[in-house]
């Protein structure tokens, strides 16, 4: 090679490894001393994640109506035509549907890289039709289609037993039979496949063991490597308002002794941040609203429990002292962050202080979709747990001025078509098509009498040629208003909307004295805070004093049987739903009923009776009398 060709070679080269250099040294090199590439960034430190939850769903899949589908907002002062006397009137917001509920949940998750949505029980159980008449499948096919994550099982998970939970957690099919039993059919629409999501009850078990019938907690490992877990309880007074046949050899352990446990358990896991998921909740105490010509005592509103500001005219208001959720939650290991609540159907975002002193926050978004809450935490990466002072939460209502998820209205189609041949089907009319109320001004309703009436008569429970001679009905059982079509026309649907449970009407022998303390039961031990007026059937009569005391109210002598008085040596054939007769509610007198026979379901004695009396005509006797 010559060394003209040697002398362009090293030329060439030394182009070359000049462009090369001015290519790689960028100025942040160059700043560096030129050694090696840019330092990368630093670790982030902390994480956001958003949780998103909910509870008390019950199967709502369709928009509800009346008072169950709208959110008070506030109060506006308005003044009676007729009277000329002001009042609080409130402002209502039409809210929930599972169409809207998706779209709302999606919308929130914009933007947030970690985000969980997770619900607390109720989830299932005393539905409407479309979701009951199929066990419920719907409703669990609607919370995998909006991304739920996990949920705690509430009481209401129990309505058709544990087993069956089971089966709707990991899927399959019952025989129903050729068209559905008892107006049932599960796998219509295609084979179920159950929850893509975990159920979690931490505080049932196989009585006798430690092993649990579900899972107790569920752990979420997000990709920046936070982990949070979830534990998961119904409350432990569930065998006292399910059917006790559903939950036979299970026993339900206290809520905040059955977390405390998993505490070590999860830290063990390398899990601090922690978030209980609880079936029991909190009641808002009555707050005022003051206007230009007075102060009301009314409800609080959806955003004003635990709130200490006044904001138009409405002050706000905290859980009442009694609250259920209040003495769980103050007994939780401090290492617990969050309690999402449910059970009372109330709207709250609260916090109190831990064992520790740290606040902590409580929340609930009433029930049947018609809030959800947002919840932004900040955790530390380092200390692997959640900063407590950055738990913030809000309750956002589902309102239904966005566009409904397509997929939720596919599912709400698909078992509409199914259920139209049940729900369609006439049982009887109302005499000039006037709706009945499940509640009044008075302690009886004229839907209560109905209801106890068509037990009493319910020929399925009459025993060897005796039949029920009086019945009672639980108020709580009684979940709607009884509205006719405009013809006064009553069908299926409507009915099973008042008694969605698939009870059995059961007959039995209660002696005069059981009767007597069945009746002050109405008053007494853990019906004290709210007392639970038994719906009586015609021809039974009792008078009571508000003002005696507990274990006093019924006057003596005044209940009677058509007009002669209880003996309390006397056997009487009585009716009672299967609920009640298992001593469901509070009202032990049941359970010690005899002689019991269990006949058909509640709502066929409902569905014949009307069917039988049509067209009916509410009753508006007096039954229960009040006395000073």
């Amino acid at each position: 090679m010559s060394s003209r060709r040697h002398l362009r070679l090293a030329q060439a080269l030394a182009v070359t490894s000049a462009a090369a250099l001015a290519v790689t040294m960028s100025p942040s090199t160059a700043l560096a001393g030129g050694h090696g590439k840019p330092p990368k960034p630093p670790k982030p430190t902390t994480a956001q994640i958003q949780l998103l939850s909910f509870n008390d769903f019950h199967g709502n899949l369709e928009a509800p109506a009346g008072s169950s589908g709208v959110i008070t907002t506030g109060y506006t002062e308005t003044q009676n035509a007729t009277t000329g006397a002001f009042q609080a009137t409130a402002t209502n917001v039409p809210a929930g549907g599972v169409e809207y509920l998706a779209t709302h949940l999606k919308q929130a998750r914009a933007g947030h890289k970690d985000s969980l949505t997770v619900a607390a029980g109720d989830l299932i159980g005393a539905s409407p039709l479309l979701s009951a008449a199929f066990h419920d499948e719907p409703t669990v096919e609607a919370m995998n289609s909006l991304g739920l994550d996990v949920t705690s099982v509430g009481n209401h998970e129990f309505d058709e037993g544990y087993k069956e939970l089971q089966r709707i957690a990991k899927g399959g099919c019952i025989d129903d039979g050729p068209g559905g039993a008892n107006n049932q059919n599960s796998c219509a629409a295609h084979t179920f496949t159950g929850a893509k999501y975990p159920i979690l009850a931490a505080n049932v078990r196989y009585t006798g063991t430690l092993k649990r019938i579900l899972p107790p907690y569920w752990i979420k490992t997000f990709k920046d490597g936070a982990k949070v877990a979830f534990i998961g309880m119904t409350l432990k007074d569930t065998p006292s308002i399910v059917t006790k046949s559903g939950i036979a050899g299970l026993t339900f352990d206290d809520e905040a002794t059955t977390a405390n446990l998993l505490v070590p358990e999860l830290k063990k896991k390398g899990v601090k941040a922690i978030v209980v998921l609880v079936h029991q909740g909190g009641t808002p105490a009555v707050t005022t609203y003051t206007a230009e010509h007075g102060t009301y005592n009314v409800a609080p509103p959806y955003d004003a429990t635990c709130s200490t500001e006044t904001k138009n005219g409405v002050k706000g208001a905290q859980l009442t002292g009694d609250s259920a959720i209040l003495d769980i939650s103050r007994r939780l290991d401090p290492q617990i962050d969050m309690v999402i609540s449910g059970h009372t159907h109330q709207p709250y975002i609260c916090s109190q202080a831990d064992p520790d002193g740290n606040q902590r926050l409580i929340t609930s978004a009433s029930s049947f979709g018609r809030l959800y809450t947002e919840t932004e935490l900040t955790y530390d990466l380092k200390k692997n747990d959640i900063v407590r002072s950055s738990v913030e939460g809000s309750n956002m209502i589902v309102t239904r001025d966005v566009a409904k998820d397509a997929a939720q209205t596919a599912l709400i189609s698909t078992y509409n078509t199914l259920v139209a041949p049940i729900k369609s089907k006439v049982i009887g009319q109302v005499a000039g098509g006037v709706t009945l109320p499940k509640t009044g001004a008075d302690v009886e309703t004229s839907l209560g009498r109905l209801i106890a009436d068509a037990q009493k008569n319910d020929a399925s429970t009459v025993s060897n040629g005796v039949a029920p001679q009086i019945a009672f009905m639980n108020p709580g059982g009684i979940r709607a208003d009884l509205v006719p079509l405009a013809n006064g026309d009553v069908n299926f649907g409507a009915a099973f909307t008042v008694q969605p449970f698939n009870n059995y009407v059961v007959s039995m022998d209660l002696t005069g004295a059981q009767i007597y303390a069945l009746l002050e039961q109405q008053w007494s031990g853990a019906n004290a805070p709210a007392v639970k007026i038994l719906q009586v059937s015609e021809g039974f009569t009792y008078s009571y004093s508000a003002s005696a005391p507990a274990g006093s109210k019924v006057v003596p002598g005044s209940v009677a049987l058509d007009g002669t008085p209880i003996a309390m040596g006397t056997t009487y054939r009585v009716a009672a739903n299967s609920f009640l007769s298992d001593g469901g509610d509070n009202f032990a007198s049941f359970a010690g009923g005899t002689n019991k026979l269990i006949g058909g379901l509640d709502i066929d004695a409902f569905a014949n009776y009307l069917t039988a009396h049509s067209p009916y005509a509410p009753i508006e006797t007096d039954r229960i009398t009040q006395v000073p």
